[in-house]
């Protein structure tokens, strides 16, 4: 009788398991503060990569906040969505493209985020850049959409 050596059957089980296993989707917590390092009324972070099928979780790690989709910036077939006021809000992202996000109550005062989803060019960055903001937001949003694809 003839007796297989451990090593190759160890390596061919190792590869198979490494081919059938898929790929995890991540989850990204995004905090909501009343101050930051970019100062009063910020996301942390305020810009996100993620890939489709990944979560992005916004707390309230200070209280007054919600997030919420901006709808002129989420690529074409999203809906826009929204969490209510000190809760966390949960964005599982599924198609690639720039969804804009903001706090509602500060969304004058330039609370908002931006979650580039994907590695290839965002379908929307033309309309994202395009997409009307209060001015305060609008300065905020700028060098976020500069750091997008």
């Amino acid at each position: 009788m003839r007796i297989l050596s451990a090593v190759p059957i160890l390596a061919l089980a190792t590869i198979c398991s490494t081919i059938a296993t898929p790929a995890v989707a991540k989850e990204v917590v995004v905090h909501m503060r009343n101050q930051g390092a970019a100062g009063v009324m910020v996301f942390e972070p305020a810009f996100v990569k993620a890939m489709p099928g990944d979560t992005v979780r916004f707390l309230p790690t200070d209280p007054g906040h919600n997030a919420e989709t901006i709808p002129t910036m989420l690529p074409a077939g999203v809906a826009s969505s929204k969490g209510a006021v000190n809760t966390a809000f949960v964005l599982k992202v599924s198609s690639p493209g720039l969804y804009g996000i903001k706090c509602q109550p500060h969304y004058a005062m330039g609370m908002i985020a931006l979650v580039q989803v994907g590695d290839g060019p965002s379908p929307n960055l033309t309309a994202a850049k395009a997409a009307k903001l209060p001015p305060f937001a609008a300065k905020r949003m700028t060098p976020l959409l500069a750091q997008a694809r």
